[in-house]
């Protein structure tokens, strides 16, 4: 299959790896925000197409899995798994995945096929591109905003997203960043 059905998506396809992250967060056991750096492996394998009707979009089947540096043998402190969409004739780039807290977002975001960079959000209580979280998150620490930018550049990409949500330790609103520059291992998932 030809990478170019998969729009801005298509540079993504394979392995990638990346020891440059930090996560910056609220950290429970401090009670405070803290940096977390991180060694993170995704993993994006191409499907498609998918016909709904009269929408057809192509995908990536991910998955991702984030340790703290020097803790790369032990169990990750951070993993989702998910699909990564493109809607050419929408020209729509989605990204709908789950982290094992019990939260799901579907972000989504305007893109030309040949972008390089692209933004994808979601909001909390919106019926497209929103964010659905347990019954103890929603309580407790309810996330009410989501946005990633993804930059492609060959053999790596970058991305920056930030979640906003609501913490019951917290007057104010928490955001919570992560980052990471990843360079592709394989062109294989």
């Amino acid at each position: 299959m030809a990478n170019e059905e998969w729009g801005p998506l298509g540079g993504l396809i394979g392995t990638w790896e990346g020891d440059k992250g930090m996560d910056v967060s609220f950290h429970n056991e401090k009670g405070k925000i803290g940096e977390t750096p991180y060694f993170e492996r995704t993993t994006f394998k191409q499907f498609g197409p998918v016909e709904n009707g009269k929408q057809t979009m192509y995908g990536l089947d991910y998955r991702t899995a984030a340790w703290r540096k020097g803790e790369e043998n032990d169990n990750p402190f951070h993993t989702e798994v998910g699909y990564w969409l493109w809607d050419a004739e929408n020209k729509q780039v989605l990204r709908c995945f789950m982290v094992p807290r019990g939260s799901v977002i579907i972000a989504g975001g305007t893109s030309s096929a040949d972008a390089s960079e692209f933004v994808m959000k979601a909001e909390l209580g919106v019926q497209t591109y929103g964010i659905l979280s347990n019954m103890y998150l929603d309580q407790n620490a309810k996330t009410t905003q989501y946005d990633c930018t993804i930059k492609i550049s060959g053999e790596t990409f970058t991305y920056d997203e930030t979640t906003v949500y609501e913490h019951y330790l917290s007057k104010e609103p928490i955001v919570h960043t992560d980052r990471n520059t990843m360079t592709r291992t394989s062109l294989e998932a």
